[in-house]
């Protein structure tokens, strides 16, 4: 089992890091400043993944994949204004990173919406996990790289776009990993909170997103992300026009040492403020919006 989920994280790896250039270029940096010796001692926080919410596919199908390979799913949320549902997954292991899966409302669009998004997802006759060998680490991660329905016409995709940016950027995206999320709070003193890391991307020329600031604190004062702005990928639509459009980014979280724990000399993950945040969330989402994109 967990011989194929390192398989499996490893393809997702793989491809994230060619189509963001930023993964590089931040790991390469942490490596000259002497924050880390190689790229590998990176603690992935945790991956997240987009889906549609329709038959067949949405968290449903895709949540098959990693609770087979170990996950436990945790808390759900939902994001009024987004118009999504998401849950999270905690690892079966503490090396490995947490899995952050929303999916779409279809349901709540506008009916030209559906009618656009279904004219792709109805494609998919039937659930695509069910015929996939969960034993089988490449197998898996060749279906998270395949597309599960044709490309998008530019049309479409901009149509979706000007009423939900992240059904525009699933219809093309599909299950591309959308962000992976370095910890830095077991990084050294000096990088180990989000207010420093983020001076030292920006020293590094990296753009963060400022929706709601450019660190998005939880309430309880235990979990702070930040992230970059997604890469600007040339993508070809289905009527051969190109078009530059949103790829993924990289996401930054520091969380806090559990008041109960304070005392503790070794501070291991379990001792550290766990899960996830719908207001943190929200604003991250926006990583891959025209609003950030485009400034």
């Amino acid at each position: 089992m967990e011989n194929t989920l390192e398989v499996v994280l490893e393809g997702l790896m793989r491809r994230y890091a060619e189509r963001v250039p930023d993964v590089k270029k931040i790991t390469s940096a942490m490596v000259e400043e002497g924050m880390i010796s190689s790229p590998n001692e990176i603690e992935n926080d945790h991956v997240a993944f987009r889906t549609m919410g329709v038959p067949h596919l949405g968290i449903a199908s895709f949540e098959k994949i990693f609770l087979a390979l170990g996950y436990e799913k945790r808390d759900y949320f939902y994001f009024e204004g987004k118009k999504l549902n998401a849950y999270w997954f905690s690892p079966p292991a503490p090396k490995y990173p947490r899995i952050f899966v929303s999916e779409l409302r279809v349901k709540d669009l506008s009916e030209e919406a559906q009618k656009i998004i279904k004219s792709y997802t109805s494609e998919v006759k039937q659930d695509p996990v069910d015929l996939l060998d969960l034993k089988d680490g490449k197998a898996i991660d060749a279906f998270l790289h395949q597309p599960l329905w044709r490309t998008p016409d530019w049309a479409d995709y901009e149509r979706l776009l000007k009423e939900s940016e992240y059904a525009a950027w699933v219809i093309y995206n599909r299950y591309y990993l959308n962000h992976y999320t370095i910890s830095v709070h077991n990084l050294p003193e000096g990088y180990n909170s989000i207010q420093s890391f983020n001076d030292f991307l920006e020293r590094i020329g990296i753009k963060l997103n400022d929706a709601g600031g450019k660190i998005k604190v939880s309430p309880d004062g235990g979990l702070l992300q930040s992230s970059t702005v997604a890469e600007m990928i040339s993508a070809t639509f289905a009527d051969g026009s190109e078009h530059m459009i949103s790829g993924s980014y990289v996401e930054f979280a520091e969380r806090k040492v559990l008041p109960e724990f304070q005392h503790l000399k070794e501070i291991k993950r379990e001792h550290r403020r766990e899960g996830f945040e719908t207001g943190n969330a929200d604003k991250i989402f926006e990583s891959t919006f025209t609003s950030q994109t485009n400034r």
